[in-house]
Parts: structure tokens; C-alpha cells; sequence
């Protein structure tokens, strides 16, 4: 099955929502919750993580998580990457309980496509303040999202963006195994797994040409994650990407609020009086109103 194929299959069945002048989503991808120790990437943004979401929460945003939330190659146990980030699990269960939250899988979480794992790992977690609370109860993970667009401009496509790699999408189980108990180990001696679209830029531009040629064939806007490299669309291409929110100093993600469509960083500053605070920047902010998409221009992220 070739990239395209992939692609395709992703949102064969794929959910829908509207997209109107009323819209307001938030989205997030690659967030890798992990366990805690040394190799949590996510560990030094959770903060972060924790004020963008709040600020979402209040601001009446749907979440919209592009898959690879949690990290399940690198670590067996789940219950622990809640136990540890279960003030981000608090946060997403009120995203939840409010109708205002919606999951995809990506290849690092992929066990999430089964019913039976989701109803025994996402259903509850251990809140701080007692044994365990309601998380996700009955919720479904899917490949593919499509935004809906209510007027005459074009649907947006959401996925994680894994099925332009062979390895990451169909063998997806040999690439955990190799992550698992191959690259996790050699990582911390400093060698770089080159199978990992997020850190090498070879895989990376290929993911990216075969995620966009796909999109472009079709006159829609697609969405993904995968690469870890924030994009907001250019004259050329019809292909945005959330980031991460395990950059080196900042978190990123996709804003849709009406049809604007609006790549922004959460990142900690310092005031004249040198106290912490946490802040939104907007990098780059894009329209969606008008069908001919080629019409956008580049500018530059990050």
C-alpha cells in the first residue's frame, strides 16, 4: 500500500465537525507523555503544557489531539504516564466531560485504535485527591478528522501524518520493538534513531513532500504532526503541522478560531522585575475562507 493509499484509508470513515465563522479548536500533537524519568521529553514543557490548556479550557476551545499524546513505544505502562502527568489527564478530563474533546492515534500511541485498550487504560486515572476519576469514558480513537467547512472554502483534514512512512504506519509494531529496546538504549549515548521523522531531516522532508502532494492532488488543507516541525502552509502546499510539545523551550500548536488559522508558541518569559510568566506568541496566521488555497503565501515559523 503506497503513501497515498495510507492517506486515503485514513479518513475513509473518518468523523466530521462543523467549521463555521464560530469555530474555536485547539490543536495539539506529539505531546509524548512519558513516565517521568530522563527520557520524558515532555516532562520540561508540562508546565506549559498546563497554562495553554487552562487558558483553552476558559476560553471555550475544543481540543483536538493529533496522536502521539502519550509515549507507548518507549514505555509498556500506561497507568504510569497518568499516574505521573495526572494533573494534564485532570485538565483533558474537563476538555471531556464538557464535549469538547477529540483524540486521534498516531504511531507512538497507535495501541489506542483498539476498543479494548482504550475501555482498560482511558476510561479512568489516579487523581490526586482520591484513588481514581473518571478520563475518557467511551471515547474513540480515530485515524482521521475532517473539519467540515460550512460556507465555500475548503475542509481541513486532521491526522498525525505517520502514514507517509512504511515503517511508522503498516510495520509500526517492528518500529516500536526497535525504539523500544534498540534506539531507547543508544539514545543516551547520543545516537539518534534515523528512522525518526522528528530527528532526521531526511525521513522528515519525505514525510512532509509525500503528506503534501496528497493534499494538493485533493484541494483541501491538511493538518498533521509527526515531524515535530511547525508549518503553516505555503504557495506551494497545502500543509500545515502543530510541532510539538517537546521543543528544546517552547510548545506549539494550531489555533482555529472562525476560519483563521493560527500557528502559536507558549514559551517562558521573564519581565523587567525578572519574575517567570508564561506566554502566547502568534507566529504566523493564515485564512481559510477562500477555496483556492494556493492563494497563501510563505512565511517563515520559529
Amino acid at each position: 500500500m503506497s503513501a497515498d493509499s495510507r492517506f486515503a484509508k485514513a479518513f475513509m470513515q473518518a468523523p466530521t465537525l462543523p467549521l463555521d465563522g464560530h469555530s474555536r479548536y485547539v490543536l495539539f500533537s506529539d505531546c509524548h507523555r512519558g513516565t517521568g524519568t530522563s527520557g520524558d521529553n515532555f516532562l520540561k514543557n508540562q508546565h506549559l503544557y498546563f497554562a495553554a490548556l487552562q487558558h483553552y479550557l476558559k476560553e471555550g476551545y475544543t481540543y483536538l489531539e493529533l496522536g502521539d499524546g502519550d509515549e507507548l513505544w518507549e514505555n509498556r505502562s500506561f497507568s504510569q504516564i497518568k499516574s505521573i502527568h495526572n494533573d494534564s489527564f485532570w485538565l483533558l478530563s474537563q476538555f471531556y466531560c464538557r464535549g469538547r474533546l477529540h483524540m486521534l492515534y498516531g504511531n507512538h500511541d497507535m495501541v489506542k485504535k483498539y476498543p479494548r485498550f482504550a475501555k482498560c487504560n482511558c476510561s479512568t486515572y489516579p487523581c490526586s485527591t482520591c484513588e481514581e476519576e473518571e478520563l475518557f469514558p467511551g471515547m474513540r480513537f480515530h485515524e482521521g478528522l475532517i473539519l467540515e467547512n460550512c460556507g465555500a472554502g475548503p475542509d481541513i483534514y486532521l491526522t498525525h501524518g505517520h502514514q507517509a512512512s512504511f515503517l511508522n504506519s503498516t510495520l509500526w509494531r517492528l518500529s516500536r520493538f526497535l525504539v523500544r529496546y534498540v534506539w531507547k538504549p543508544l539514545e543516551l549515548i547520543g545516537v539518534l534513531d534515523p528512522t525518526s521523522a522528528a530527528k532526521n531531516n531526511t525521513t522528515k522532508k519525505r514525510a512532509e513532500r509525500y503528506a503534501s502532494s496528497w493534499a494538493k492532488k485533493r484541494d483541501i488543507i491538511l493538518i498533521t504532526g509527526h515531524t515535530h516541525r511547525p508549518m503553516a502552509g505555503t504557495s506551494d502546499s497545502p500543509l500545515f503541522n502543530t510541532g510539538s510539545c517537546v521543543h528544546p523551550r517552547c510548545i506549539t500548536c494550531i489555533e482555529i478560531s472562525g476560519l483563521s488559522l493560527t500557528l502559536v508558541k507558549w514559551t517562558l518569559l521573564a519581565r523587567p522585575d525578572r519574575t517567570l510568566f508564561v506566554a502566547r506568541e502568534e507566529l504566523t496566521q493564515k485564512i481559510c475562507a477562500d477555496a483556492s488555497f494556493r492563494k497563501y503565501t510563505s512565511q517563515p515559523v520559529l
